[in-house]
C-alpha cells in the first residue's frame, strides 16, 4: 500500500498546498511587486476556481480515454507549469495564465488517485488508502507554510523552489503508479447499473455542497476574523493557519474509523465536531480559539475523507466520477458561501457568520448515508485499470 499511497500523498500536497492554495497568502506580495488593483487581484485568484471545477469536469473523461496513469501524470504537469508560469511572471497576462494551469492540477489529482487506489489496492485497503492520499494537502501546508511565513517577499523564489519539488514528486508518481497496457476502451459497469448507482449519489453530492458552504466561512475569514476581531498580528494568523493544517494530516485515520464505526456513524460524528470547531472560533480565548482551527483542520479532511470512501462505495467500478463529483459540489458550496458568508459579516457580524454557518451545516444531519458496497460485494474486484 506504501508504494501507492506516499506518492499520492506527495502529488496531492503539490497539487492543492503548493499549486493551488499558496498563492492567496503569496497574493498581497505579488499584487504589490506587478502592480495589480484589486478587481484583478480578486479575478485571477477566481481563474483557480475555475480551472479546478473545469479539471474535476473532464477527469472522469480522461481517466476512462487515457488512464489514471496519465491523469496523474497530467496534475503533475500543470502544478509545475503552473507554479513556473507564476514565478517568472513579468505581468498579469502571464500571472493569469500560470494560475489558471496551477488550478488545474487539483481537480485532476484527487479523481486519478481515487482510481489507482481503487485499480492497485486490495478491497480492504483502498478506504485507509484513499483518505491517507487525500491528507496531501495537510502535508503540503507543513512545507509551504514556513516557506510562506518566512519568505512572503521571495514569492518568485518560493515558487522555484515548489515547482521543483513538483517536478521530484511528478517523476516519483511516474514510477510507482503502474501503467496497464492491456486496458480495455469498453464500459465497466452497464448504463442501467451507473445510472441507479448516480441516483443514490444525490445524498452524497447535498452533502458535499452543505458541507462546502458551511465550511466557506472558515477558510475565507477565519484569519481575517483573528486579525480584526482579536487583533492578532500577521505572524499569529499565519501560525494559526499552519496549525490547523498540520492537524488535517489526523483526518488520514478517516478509513480505520470507517471501517471500524460504519460510513453513516463517521459522517455523522465528523459533521457535528466540523460544526463545533466553526462556532468555537467566536469564544474570546486564544486557547478556544487555536483549539478550534485544529478541531477544523482534523475534521474538513476527515470529512473529505468519509466523502471520498462514501462516493467509491456508490461507484465501486469507476470511483473517480463520483469522487470528482462530490467534491465539484463542496466546491460549488464553497465558492457560494464565501459570497453569502460576506455579505452576512458586512450586515451582520463575524460572530453571526460563523455561528449561522455551523448551524447550516448540522443540516446534513438529516441525509441518509446510503451505498451499494455491501449490497453488490460481486463488483469489488471489477475496477476500471488505471493505465
Amino acid at each position: 500500500m506504501k508504494k501507492i499511497v506516499f506518492p499520492g500523498i506527495a502529488m496531492i500536497g503539490v497539487s492543492y498546498a503548493f499549486a493551488r492554495f499558496s498563492f492567496g497568502m503569496f497574493l498581497p506580495d505579488i499584487a504589490e511587486s506587478l502592480e495589480l488593483t484589486d478587481a484583478a487581484s480578486g479575478a485571477i485568484s477566481s481563474l483557480a476556481y475555475l480551472a479546478y471545477c473545469l479539471a474535476l469536469m473532464t477527469s472522469s473523461v480522461f481517466i476512462y480515454r487515457t488512464g489514471a496513469h496519465t491523469v496523474v501524470q497530467m496534475a503533475g504537469v500543470s502544478a509545475v507549469l503552473g507554479m513556473i508560469a507564476i514565478a517568472i511572471a513579468p505581468n498579469l497576462y502571464v500571472l493569469t495564465v500560470g494560475v489558471f494551469i496551477a488550478g488545474l492540477s487539483s481537480g485532476w489529482a484527487s479523481p486519478a488517485l481515487s482510481q489507482v487506489a481503487a485499480s492497485t489496492l486490495q478491497p480492504y485497503d483502498r478506504d485507509r488508502g484513499n483518505t491517507w492520499i487525500n491528507t496531501g494537502t495537510s502535508f503540503g501546508l507543513i512545507l509551504s507554510g514556513p516557506v510562506v511565513l518566512l519568505f512572503t517577499e521571495h514569492w518568485r523564489l518560493s515558487y522555484s523552489l515548489f515547482a521543483l519539488i513538483g517536478i521530484g514528486v511528478m517523476l516519483w508518481n511516474r514510477k510507482a503508479v503502474p501503467v496497464d497496457e492491456s486496458r480495455k476502451k469498453e464500459e465497466s459497469v452497464s448504463g442501467y447499473k451507473l445510472l441507479n448507482q448516480w441516483k443514490r449519489s444525490v445524498y452524497l453530492l447535498i452533502a458535499s455542497f452543505l458541507v462546502g458552504i458551511s465550511s466557506s466561512i472558515y477558510w475565507t475569514f477565519s484569519r481575517s476574523y483573528l486579525t480584526v476581531e482579536y487583533d492578532m498580528s500577521y505572524l499569529e494568523s499565519v501560525a494559526f493557519w499552519i496549525t490547523m493544517g498540520i492537524s488535517g494530516i489526523l483526518g488520514g485515520i478517516a478509513g480505520g474509523i470507517i471501517k471500524q464505526f460504519g460510513l453513516a456513524t463517521a459522517y455523522r460524528f465528523t459533521l457535528i465536531i466540523l460544526a463545533f470547531s466553526i462556532a468555537m472560533i467566536t469564544v474570546p480565548s486564544v486557547t478556544m480559539i487555536y483549539f478550534s482551527g485544529i478541531l477544523f483542520g482534523i475534521t474538513y479532511i476527515f470529512m473529505t475523507g468519509v466523502f471520498i470512501v462514501w462516493g467509491t462505495q456508490l461507484f465501486i467500478n469507476n470511483p473517480s466520477i463520483a469522487v470528482s463529483l462530490s467534491f465539484l459540489f463542496l466546491g460549488i458550496g464553497q465558492s457560494l458561501g464565501s459570497v453569502i458568508a460576506g455579505g452576512i459579516i458586512e450586515t451582520a457580524s463575524y460572530t453571526a457568520g460563523f455561528l449561522l454557518f455551523a448551524g447550516i451545516g448540522l443540516v446534513g444531519l438529516f441525509l441518509p448515508v446510503k451505498t451499494n458496497y455491501m449490497n453488490d460485494k460481486s463488483d469489488q474486484d471489477k475496477i476500471l485499470p488505471i493505465g
